[in-house]
């Protein structure tokens, strides 16, 4: 199999990259120069270039700062106030939270500047354009908290990455929420150690369920088997979207019980259960003509993401499905995402990457799938989806689409 993370050489290929890297380095010192830049910045046709060039790089510096007043309001349940009560002024809100006047003032005013609370009429505030889709979701305020682990990790950056792949998952903050990594039989873990991670990938299922019902037709299936299914938020959403299918959850015991008290709580117990075990090291539940993998695979190398898959395709009948779901590298409008964001965060996790969709289609060749397919969701930020069928491994070739 090729090296998944190889960027390709376009020299060695024989393509136009000689001329490119000499534009690019003209650009780069031009960029490089005090007094290109000064020029650029009177300059009427580029003065628009420069400033938004300077704003994006200063948005590179103070991120952190943006991300903690998002945090800040979210403590301070302030979106969730101004819902329910309408636009307050900065005295109401100070008395309510229990903040001193001027650092409530202090933090509206950068809310404001930030689309996340708006200036309203008689020197009151409301929701922003960002801070409303914060109201009543409970999966994306337990996001915001969740970087609170994340940021810590990431204090000394450089630090971290030094650590060697075989040292990553030991000692950081937002590696101890993932214990099955470290663990040496995860099948063992309690549920005191699979909870804390568990309830926040339950809380998060609605927006790439969202993404899935509606990028895939549900309801041609007769069971599903969802790998790596956690709780079961994702089962039930399967559930209810077809009343006719069983579903059917494998993840460790301590994560399958908890499965399966969800399924008793919301009624679905017939339709819908949950098997313990490793499916890094266990053979998979058979019988089912679809299986999903949502959010999974990123969270492994690619020598577990290439064993987990062999064990799909052996699960499957000839014909049966795979569909993975799960933020993916190269996004259309959605760059930063993978390389960025998710390149950084699945490192201090301690395993796995984002992939771009070629990526994940020699995996799957690989393991044995075909008529590898990408299908478009309305939001590949949040999600990605590719479907592939499991070939008749009697017959040779493979045929992708």
């Amino acid at each position: 199999m090729t090296a998944l993370g190889r960027v390709p050489d376009r020299t060695a290929e024989g393509g136009p990259a000689h001329w490119q890297d000499a534009w690019l380095r003209l650009r780069d010192r031009l960029l490089a120069s005090p007094a290109f830049r000064q020029w650029a910045e009177r300059f009427a046709p580029t003065r628009w270039v420069a400033r938004r060039r300077a704003a994006r790089l200063f948005d590179l510096v103070s991120g952190f700062v943006y991300s903690q007043v998002l945090l800040a309001c979210v403590r301070l349940d302030l979106f969730e106030r101004l819902a329910q009560h309408g636009p307050q002024s900065a005295d109401d809100l100070a008395a309510a939270t229990a903040l001193p006047l001027p650092a409530m003032q202090r933090l509206l005013e950068a809310a404001c500047a930030l689309d996340l609370i708006e200036h309203r009429s008689n020197h009151r505030y409301g929701l922003g354009a960002l801070g409303a889709p914060m109201v009543g979701n409970a999966g994306l305020a337990a996001m915001v908290e969740h970087h609170e682990a994340l940021y810590r990790d990431m204090v000394d950056p450089v630090a971290l990455l030094r650590q060697t792949p075989g040292t990553r998952t030991a000692g950081g903050a937002l590696s101890a929420m993932w214990p099955y990594a470290r663990a040496a039989d995860p099948s063992q873990l309690a549920d005191a150690q699979v909870a804390a991670y568990s309830r926040l990938m339950a809380s998060s299922v609605p927006f790439v369920a969202a993404q899935l019902l509606q990028a895939y037709r549900v309801r041609g299936h007769r069971r599903w088997l969802d790998v790596g299914g956690g709780e079961g938020a994702l089962a039930s959403c399967l559930a209810l979207a077809s009343p006719s299918l069983r579903v059917q959850v494998f993840d460790l015991p301590a994560v399958a019980r908890r499965a399966e008290a969800r399924f008793a709580r919301e009624g679905l117990a017939v339709r819908c259960t949950a098997t313990g075990g490793d499916f890094l090291r266990d053979a998979l539940p058979t019988g089912c003509d679809v299986v999903s993998l949502v959010r999974v695979l990123h969270d492994h190398d690619d020598e577990a993401a290439l064993r987990l898959l062999k064990a799909v395709r052996a699960a499957l009948p000839v014909g049966g499905r795979l569909l993975i779901a799960e933020p993916m590298a190269e996004a259309p409008g959605a760059r930063n995402v993978g390389a960025a964001y998710f390149g950084m965060y699945l490192w201090a996790m301690g395993s796995g990457h984002a992939r771009t969709p070629a990526q994940l289609r020699a995996l799957l060749s690989d393991s044995g799938f075909t008529g590898i397919a990408v299908r478009p969701t309305p939001m590949p930020l949040q999600s990605g989806l590719i479907v592939a069928t499991a070939h008749d491994s009697s017959t040779s070739g493979v045929n992708q689409s």
